[in-house]
Order: structure tokens, then sequence, then C-alpha cells
């Protein structure tokens, strides 16, 4: 099984370290362009973004799917 993981790019991720990272790369407004949910766009926090993206496992999907575009596009910005 760890060898599944060596090229998983969200390995070792936490969905907070996820939207964390995005939210400082584009900011919550270019969040919200890519990601068009409403806990990115009206009032958002991290707090309210988990709690919603922990019950929405299609939005969950996106966002962690741009994560991986990000990474792979632009790199890590940690």
């Amino acid at each position: 099984m760890a060898k599944e993981q060596i090229n998983n790019p969200l390995h070792g991720m936490t969905l907070e370290k996820i939207v964390v990272s995005l939210q400082e790369f584009y900011g919550w407004e270019g969040l919200g362009e890519r990601v068009k949910i409403r806990c990115f766009n009206d009032d958002p926090s991290v707090k309210s973004s988990l709690k919603f993206l922990r019950k929405t496992p299609w939005a969950r999907k996106e966002v962690e799917d741009l994560f991986v575009y990000t990474l792979e596009e632009y790199g890590e910005n940690e």
C-alpha cells in the first residue's frame, strides 16, 4: 500500500491544508471563480468551507482536483 501512495499528491494532506493552501495561492475570489460553491463566494472562511466540503463529496473532489492541478502547473507553494 505504501508504494501506491508514493505518487499520490494528496497523501499526507488534510482537507484543511488543501483549502488553506489554495486560499493563499488564489485568494477567496480566485478560488470561488474556479470552484463555484457558495462557501468560497459568500462570507468565506476556512471553517465554513471545511464543514461544507466534508459533507459534499462532489465539491470536495473539485477542490482536491484543483489542488492537484495547481501542484502540477505551478509546483508546490509551501
